[in-house]
């Protein structure tokens, strides 16, 4: 039997919601828990090429590389590290990553004709930090970055959405019937990187209207389409914070909220791993519409790898 196929069977969607669910329990909301770069300079995880995970798999790696203490953003599986004639060290625990694929089954129909029927299926794996692994290249270990995104950069960059800014008196909000940001003046926040991250936060929300992303999470969620829709924007935030070279930042003050998650998970065990897939699909509007500035520095990071 895999590592995968015994996964699947623990119901490795169960057992992420169940880890969720506890650090929602103590208060804490793990998509905030990441490392602001300053010992890593690559806030988001990487596989072995170099390109970033997505989805909920930013977060479960995320999570692990806070409680561990692991430094490097890399993330291999067992064999990987062979491959490069290195290897992981005796006693250490990897982390489950998940894995979308696409199949068919192939069936008869009513006539006895051969036809496909395509499906969805979830798989698991084990990766290891680069932390755990002896004798890897250097590349595994980047140097602390240099790199942050200035306020007037960022609103250079958020004015490429061509998203619909007014200003409000204190609320910062997403009003879908008029398909604009409502933000209050910078000065009302504690910070400008308060506002810029902010800023992040809603642009997801706003992702949603139908010439976007075209999200409705109420069609899955409809008792708790409000709490779904704020998850996929506190996860989509974080995600594209790592992106621009932003720390986390806890501007939201979202405790009447976990409840409410809460509710949300323990109905259904899918719902975290939905909304950190619809976040990343809102990242990935995004970025296309307006680059990251740091997207030139990704890109040596491939070649590199």
């Amino acid at each position: 039997m895999t590592s995968s196929s015994a996964s699947v069977r623990r119901d490795v969607a169960a057992d992420i919601t169940a880890k969720i669910r506890r650090e929602l329990d103590a208060g804490v909301m793990p998509w905030r828990k990441p490392w602001d770069g300053a010992r890593t300079g690559l806030a988001l995880p990487r596989r072995v090429t170099g390109e970033t995970y997505r989805g909920v798999n930013v977060i479960l790696l995320w999570c692990a590389a806070v409680e561990r203490g692991y430094g490097s953003p890399y993330w291999l599986t067992f064999n990987q590290a062979v491959k490069l004639g290195a290897h992981v060290r005796k006693g250490e625990r990897g982390e489950v990553v998940l894995y979308y694929g696409q199949g068919v089954r192939k069936r008869l129909d009513e006539g006895g004709a051969e036809v496909e029927d395509p499906f969805r299926f979830l798989k698991s794996y084990v990766v290891f930090s680069a932390d755990q692994i002896d004798n890897l290249a250097a590349r595994f270990f980047p140097e602390p970055n240099v790199g942050v995104l200035a306020n007037a950069a960022h609103e250079a960059w958020f004015s490429k959405l061509e998203i619909m800014r007014i200003l409000t008196r204190d609320l910062a909000c997403y009003i879908p019937s008029k398909d604009v940001i409502g933000m209050p003046p910078v000065a009302a926040f504690d910070t400008a990187d308060d506002y810029s991250a902010t800023l992040n936060h809603e642009s997801v929300h706003a992702t949603m209207a139908p010439h976007r992303v075209g999200r409705d999470m109420g069609k899955k969620f409809s008792q708790h389409a409000i709490a779904a829709e704020e998850l996929v924007a506190e996860i989509g935030a974080s995600i594209l914070g790592a992106h621009l070279n932003m720390p986390p930042h806890h501007i939201h003050d979202h405790a009447s909220y976990i409840g409410h998650w809460m509710k949300l998970l323990g109905e259904d065990k899918r719902a975290f791993l939905t909304a950190a897939a619809q976040a990343q699909t809102a990242v990935d509007w995004i970025l296309a519409k307006s680059p990251s500035p740091f997207a030139e520095r990704e890109e040596d990071i491939h070649v590199a790898a």
